[in-house]
């Protein structure tokens, strides 16, 4: 076997069909298009939709509209965190929960870095801004997505 050998395998290849080419072809006359109606005259629009309202115009537009996978996590503050905890403290979104910062009705507690720390703090949560990680592992605390 050598490479002036090798061939597609049977049924994998066409050649391209040439359409209005005239009545030998074939394909001459109507190129395939069929008689009469739309899309015989004209090139129709790939986003037209037969005449029903198309979708660009049923979705919301001022009032606009939610992803269903969206999440709206809770937010807490570095300021907070210096405010309401000791340094050695473990901060979980239980006990943001007890503090008061938060209510766990959200998908989860985000940390972002406003403010400073100043204390070295064990933090759990479901997000973290990088700065506000920068800042936690700064004072030689732990930051731990749950």
């Amino acid at each position: 076997m050598g490479l002036h050998d090798i061939q597609p395998p049977a049924g994998s290849s066409f050649k391209k069909r040439r359409v209005g080419r005239g009545i030998g072809s074939g394909m001459g006359k109507t190129a395939t298009r069929g008689t009469k109606g739309q899309k015989a005259r004209r090139q129709i629009h790939p986003n037209f939709e037969g005449g029903q309202s198309p979708i660009f115009r049923r979705l919301p537009v001022k009032k606009g509209f939610r992803n269903i996978n969206h999440k709206e996590f809770a937010i807490v503050n570095l300021d907070d965190l210096e405010k309401l905890f000791n340094a050695g403290d473990e901060v979980t979104p239980e006990s943001l929960e007890k503090t008061g910062i938060v209510t766990l009705n959200k998908d989860g507690v985000k940390i972002l870095a406003f403010g400073t720390l100043t204390k070295k703090l064990t933090v759990k949560a479901h997000k973290f801004s990088k700065s506000a990680t920068e800042a936690i592992t700064k004072n030689g605390g732990e930051a731990i997505i749950l």
